[in-house]
């Protein structure tokens, strides 16, 4: 049998193990036979599209979009993963709500490893409020609140997180040692029980006295008599003193007992005293790295995001806006083995043909009136593409010269004379320097 069509039958088969581990909600086991599956063959699109979906059920967009584009690249046509990147770009908020959440699990965990355990709680519980089917988030919480013997919050989170994993192995083994640790009460419950169950008694039960024997008439009216004497001396000479000397050790007592509560209580209120300066603290520390977390632009979802449109520009025959977009990628941010293919391909056409888009752009605004800001926006994506190009130095400087900034416009005159002196734009710049 071929090598190839052997493969594919082992790839396939892995696939239909994925597929039905799915449907079942085992997400954990349907994501390694997918990886099979596409180690056996990577052109294996249904695999990679499904695996797609997961990573996306589970919280892990960025991994998604990945398997999507890598989808669409290897099949162009009649592919799925185009109506799921459509969607996914379509769904307002739902990229930006997805990349913030993955920079705060990250946050949270560095917060965890380096023991500020307080600051990775309060992250998670925010981003696991906007994204609470991020399975990994729920976990690293679980194990956060067991640390802290908190098995009652460490068991929610992990029923949120078998909610969309049925079968996840470390959920489910996180799950047993809380459970086993939240039976205290059962046991305590059959402790009472135990304590303070008895037999009723029966008549067999009750002894009588050899020397008993049974007093009736005046003799029992006698012993009546006597018994009420003595127990009026008793209570006279014994009990009311004991009775009065109770009731002040008593007394002390609870006055004692009533200082010790109030010093107590003194105390306990200085300590949340502390407690809540402290915690203040932390939330501003927190809210302070998250305003820093949301302001960074360049995170790994966006530039996927902006990896997608670009591929989409393409797909729709549209270079000049795929050069506009591309000026803003990160390439090395998307250099992470996977894509390292599709990255080098668009990097290479933009270094051969994209700043000449750019420059076409910037002359067509030129020769419209009132086009030198756009002229300048065009110009200087080219450079940044093509930095080392004296003509559109040149024509960036005599755009400024159109927008009225002379001062800016001889800085790129001067930048083509100083290091360009043998191009034919040297000249042209003197000139226009007045030399």
């Amino acid at each position: 049998m071929d090598v190839r069509k052997k493969n594919s039958q082992i790839a396939n088969a892995y696939y239909n193990l994925g597929l039905a581990k799915a449907k079942r909600r085992d997400l954990s086991g349907a994501v390694e036979a997918l990886k099979r599956s596409l180690r056996f063959d990577k052109f294996q699109t249904d695999a990679r599209n499904l695996l797609g979906l997961i990573y996306n059920e589970i919280g892990e967009v960025g991994s998604a979009l990945t398997q999507w584009i890598i989808s669409l690249n290897l099949q162009e046509t009649d592919n799925l993963a185009e109506e799921y990147l459509r969607k996914v770009h379509a769904s307002r908020g739902y990229l930006e709500v997805a990349d913030q959440a993955a920079k705060k699990f990250n946050q949270a965990l560095i917060y965890a490893q380096n023991e500020n355990e307080d600051l990775a709680v309060l992250l998670l519980m925010r981003m696991l409020t906007e994204m609470p089917n991020y399975v990994k988030a729920q976990e690293l919480l679980a194990v956060l609140y067991i640390h802290h013997e908190d098995y009652t919050k460490a068991g929610r989170c992990l029923y949120q997180a078998l909610k969309v994993d049925q079968y996840n192995p470390h959920a489910l083994r996180l799950m047993a040692y809380v459970k086993q640790n939240t039976g205290r009460a059962e046991v305590e419950r059959r402790k009472i029980k135990n304590a303070f169950s008895h037999r009723q008694m029966q008549d067999d039960d009750i002894i009588l006295p050899p020397s008993y024997r049974e007093n009736t008439g005046w003799q029992s009216v006698l012993n009546i008599l006597a018994g009420l004497v003595m127990g009026a001396v008793v209570i006279f000479f014994l009990v009311m003193p004991a009775s009065k000397e109770a009731l002040n050790i008593r007394h002390n007592e609870e006055l004692r007992q009533s200082l010790e509560v109030i010093n107590q209580k003194s105390i306990e209120i200085d300590s949340l005293n502390q407690k809540l300066e402290t915690a203040e603290l932390m939330q501003q520390k927190a809210e302070e790295a998250l305003k820093t977390m949301q302001n960074d632009s360049g995170s790994v979802l966006s530039q996927y995001q902006k990896l997608v449109q670009i591929l989409e520009a393409y797909r729709n025959a549209d270079p000049r806006t795929a050069a506009q977009l591309y000026v803003g990628l990160d390439v090395e941010t998307l250099n992470d083995g996977v894509l390292n293919g599709i990255v080098a391909w668009v990097q290479q056409d933009m270094t051969e043909n994209g700043w000449q888009l750019l420059v076409q752009m910037g002359d067509e605004a030129m020769a419209q009136e009132g086009g030198a800001a756009q002229a300048i926006d065009a110009y200087q994506k080219s450079l940044q593409i093509k930095g080392d190009n004296p003509e559109v130095i040149y024509k960036l400087g005599m755009a400024y010269v159109a927008a009225g900034d002379t001062e800016t416009a001889n800085q790129h005159f001067g930048d083509v004379i100083m290091n360009y002196p043998d191009s034919e734009y040297a000249e042209q710049a003197k000139v226009q320097r007045g030399y």
